[in-house]
C-alpha cells in the first residue's frame, strides 16, 4: 500500500456518499462505505508505520556513519547548555557510566558552572576557536618570557648596584683611614701627595721604586782615630 491507494479510496468512498444521498436505503451502498473506511484507515495506519520505521532506519544509518568520540577527562570540547540549548567551550572534568551509556561531567569556560552531558550533547571544538586559543596561548607564553628576561635584568641591576654601593664603601672608609694616618704622620702613598707609581722627574729613574734616578750615596773615608797607636812605630 501507498498513498495512491489511500488517495483512491478516498475518491470511491466520496462517490459512495453521493450516490447514498440519491438512494439513502441502499443497503450495498452502506457496506460499501463502511468498507471503505476501514480499508482507508487501515490505509492510514500502514503508511504511519512504514514512515517511523524508515525514521528509525535513517536515525541508525547516520549513527552508524558518525562514530562517537571517545571524550577523556580534561578534553576540550563544546558542549550543550541544558538551559537554552546553546553550544559553548567546556571542558570534561569527568567520565562516569558504561561504555554504551556514558555520562560526562563538564565545566562550561567562562562561567564554571558545571553539568551531566550525554555523548550527543558534546562535539569537538571548532578550527576557528581552536586557532584563537593557540594564538593566546603563544601571545601568553611570548609576554611571560618577557616579564622573566624583565625581572632578570632587573636583578642583574640591582646586583651591580649593590657591588658598586660596597666598593663605594670599602673606598670611603679606606680614604678615611688614610686620613688618620696622615694626620699621625704616618704617609700612605696613593693617599696624598705623590703616588709611588708616578713616573719620575728623572729620566733615569724607575716607576715604583722610591728615589730611583739619584746618585749613589758617597762613602767617606774615615780616618784614624787620634787616640789611635801607630803600628808602625817600633818599640
Amino acid at each position: 500500500m501507498d498513498r495512491t491507494d489511500l488517495e483512491t479510496y478516498q475518491v470511491q468512498l466520496s462517490q459512495v456518499d453521493a450516490a447514498l444521498q440519491a438512494e439513502p436505503d441502499n443497503a450495498e451502498l452502506a457496506s460499501l462505505r463502511d468498507e471503505l473506511k476501514e480499508l482507508i484507515n487501515l490505509t492510514e495506519q500502514a503508511l504511519a508505520q512504514a514512515a517511523a520505521s524508515s525514521s528509525k532506519v535513517e536515525s541508525s544509518r547516520k549513527a552508524a556513519s558518525t562514530p562517537s568520540l571517545a571524550w577523556s577527562a580534561g578534553d576540550e570540547c563544546m558542549a550543550k547548555y541544558s538551559a537554552d540549548g546553546a553550544w559553548y567551550p567546556a571542558r570534561i572534568t569527568a567520565v562516569a557510566g558504561s561504555e554504551q551509556n556514558r555520562v560526562y561531567t563538564v565545566v562550561f569556560k567562562g562561567y564554571n558552572s558545571t553539568e551531566q552531558a550525554k555523548p550527543s550533547d558534546l562535539k569537538p571544538l571548532p578550527p576557528s576557536y581552536a586557532n584563537t586559543v593557540s594564538a593566546t596561548k603563544r601571545k601568553h607564553e611570548t609576554d611571560e618570557e618577557k616579564e622573566r628576561k624583565k625581572k632578570k635584568n632587573e636583578k642583574k641591576l640591582e646586583t651591580r648596584a649593590a657591588k658598586a654601593k660596597e666598593q663605594n664603601q670599602k673606598q670611603a672608609t679606606w680614604q678615611k683611614f688614610a686620613k688618620k694616618s696622615e694626620k699621625k704622620g704616618v704617609h700612605i702613598a696613593g693617599v696624598s701627595g705623590t703616588s709611588i707609581f708616578k713616573t719620575p722627574d728623572n729620566p733615569l729613574g724607575k716607576v715604583g721604586v722610591t728615589g730611583s734616578g739619584k746618585g749613589m750615596t758617597q762613602v767617606t773615608q774615615q780616618g784614624k782615630h787620634k787616640f789611635a797607636p801607630n803600628l808602625d812605630d817600633n818599640p
